[in-house]
C-alpha cells in the first residue's frame, strides 16, 4: 500500500480540481439561470457522474492518503483508502467493462459515418418533435431528410440507435441491441470514445481521478465534434472553455466529410491510448 502524505495528495486533488473548474464552473452558473447548452450540458445530462462526484479526487485502489478525514464515509473508504472489501463487490463491473473493452480494440476502426446518427434522430420529424428545438436545423427539414436518404447509414452503437426516429430505423444497415455491445461497438465511433468517460467514472474510485479526467477532456472534444457535424444550426454557440467560435462541419459536402474523417481518425487513435490504459487497469484490479 503506497501512502501519500497530506500536503502531497491535497495539492494533488487541488490540481485535479483546478483542471475540471474550466468546465465545471460555467455549466453550474448556466443550470443556476436555467440557461441550456446543446453541447457542454451533454456529459452531465446523458451521463449520470454529478460535477462533486468529477471534482472529487482519487488515487485509486492500493494508494492511501494519510491525514484524509475529508475521505471519511465516502463509498468504498476506509481510513483513507479504497477497501478490498469495495474492490470484491465490484469484480463483476471491472471483468465486464474490461471484456467489452478488449473486444471494441480488437477491431479494425470503421471511420466515414460522417456522423448520421444525429441525421438520424430527426429524420421525418416536424421542428416542435426535434429534441434540441430551441435550435433551427441548417438546412430545413427537407433538406435533413434527403441527406439522411442519399447516405449509407452504418451505426453500431446502440445508444445512438436507440435514438433514430421509426423512419429512420430501417435505414441503418444494422441493428446494434442493448445486450449485445461486445458484437458491435468498433473504436472509430464517437460514441465509443465518449463512453470511455462513463467507463472510466463508473471504476471510479478504484482507479485515478487523473485518468477519469482525461477521458472526460476526450469525451468533451469529441462531443463538440459531433454536435458540429450535426444537422443544427448552432452558430453563434461557443465550442469549448476558450470561447472558440462555432463552425459547423458540412458533412453533406466533399469538405465535410474529409475533414470528419480526419477528425474521426485523430479522436480513434486518442481514445486507443486511453483505452489500453483503462483495460491495463482493470486487469491490475482483477
Amino acid at each position: 500500500m503506497e501512502v501519500l502524505e497530506r500536503e502531497e495528495w491535497r495539492a494533488r486533488a487541488a490540481s485535479h480540481a483546478a483542471r475540471l473548474d474550466a468546465y465545471l464552473v460555467p455549466h453550474l452558473a448556466r443550470r443556476e439561470a436555467g440557461v441550456k447548452h446543446p453541447v457542454h450540458d451533454f456529459l452531465f445530462t446523458y451521463y449520470s457522474y454529478r460535477p462533486a462526484q468529477l471534482r472529487l479526487w482519487h488515487p485509486g485502489y492500493g494508494v492511501a492518503l494519510a491525514g484524509a478525514p475529508e475521505y471519511q464515509g465516502i463509498k468504498g473508504y476506509a481510513d483513507g483508502a479504497v477497501t478490498a472489501h469495495h474492490l470484491e463487490s465490484q469484480l463483476r463491473l471491472v471483468r465486464g467493462l474490461r471484456n467489452l473493452m478488449v473486444a471494441t480494440a480488437s477491431r479494425p476502426a470503421h471511420l466515414g459515418c460522417f456522423g448520421l446518427h444525429e441525421w438520424a434522430m430527426v429524420y421525418q420529424q416536424s421542428p416542435e418533435q426535434l429534441r434540441h428545438n430551441g435550435w433551427p436545423l441548417r438546412l430545413g427539414s427537407t433538406g435533413t431528410d434527403t441527406v439522411v436518404e442519399r447516405h449509407r447509414v452504418v451505426c453500431s452503437h446502440f445508444d445512438a440507435f436507440r435514438f433514430f426516429t421509426e423512419p429512420a430505423r430501417p435505414l441503418n444497415l444494422l441493428s446494434p441491441g442493448r445486450d449485445d455491445r461486445e458484437a458491435f461497438e468498433q473504436p472509430g465511433c464517437l460514441h465509443v470514445g465518449m463512453d470511455l468517460y462513463k467507463h472510466a467514472f463508473r471504476l471510479s474510485p478504484l482507479i485515478s481521478s487523473d485518468l477519469v479526467v482525461d477521458c472526460f477532456e476526450l469525451a468533451w472534444e469529441i462531443r463538440t465534434m459531433d454536435m458540429r457535424a450535426a444537422p443544427y444550426d448552432l452558430s453563434g454557440t461557443t465550442l469549448d472553455p476558450s470561447g472558440e467560435a462555432w463552425s459547423p462541419i458540412e458533412i453533406e459536402t466533399p469538405g465535410g466529410k474529409a475533414e470528419y474523417v480526419a477528425l474521426q481518425r485523430e479522436y480513434s487513435e486518442r481514445a486507443a491510448a486511453l483505452r489500453d490504459a483503462l483495460i491495463t487497469a482493470c486487469e491490475r484490479l482483477l
